[in-house]
This record gives C-alpha cells, structure tokens and sequence, in this order.
C-alpha cells in the first residue's frame, strides 16, 4: 500500500492507495513550472484544487502523450481515484507526498 500524505497538513490523516497509484498520480500532477507550482521534492506532487473539482464533476481525465502532444486521450476515474480527489477537495490538499 502506498499512503498519501498532505504535505504541510499533518492534522490530516494519510490516505491509502494501492500500490498501483504510484504509476497513475502523474496523470493528475500540475506540471513543474506551471504558475503556483512550488518546488517539489522527491516523491512529492502538486494537484490544484480546481483540476480536482473538475474531474470529479466530469468523472473523466484528459491526458496528453509524452511522446506526441496532439495526441490525447480520457480514461474514467475508478473507484480509489474517485476517493483520492473526494479527499483532496474535502480537506483543501494540492500538494501530497507519496511514502510506501
């Protein structure tokens, strides 16, 4: 399991994600150098608030290639991914750490 842990906010309690979430958390990331991104260190994550709302309203995530930025795709929020954004909205989270 992996735990989510809000950074800066250690009143709130770590959330578990399976293992898997390790791989999926840079679809949600705002990208380094994007204004209001700070600095991150490793292991580390910044998820603006309004992405979040977004993606729950839509219950869809665009996503762009690496490889080939005219190439974009959706995929629906599953069930923990739902859960994990409920989580970031409900206590005001953008930026989180993941730890195994």
């Amino acid at each position: 399991m992996v735990q989510v842990h809000a950074v800066n906010r250690p009143e709130v309690a770590p959330l578990a994600m399976s293992d898997r979430f390790k791989t999926q958390v840079v679809y949600f990331m705002t990208p380094a150098g994007e204004p209001g991104v700070p600095a991150l260190g490793p292991g580390e994550y910044w998820i603006r608030q309004e992405d979040a709302r977004r993606w729950l309203d839509e219950f869809v995530v665009s996503v762009v290639s690496p490889l080939d930025a005219a190439a974009k795709a959706e995929f629906e929020l599953s069930e923990e991914q739902e859960a994990w954004l409920e989580w970031l909205v409900a206590h005001g989270i953008e930026h989180v750490r993941l730890t195994s």
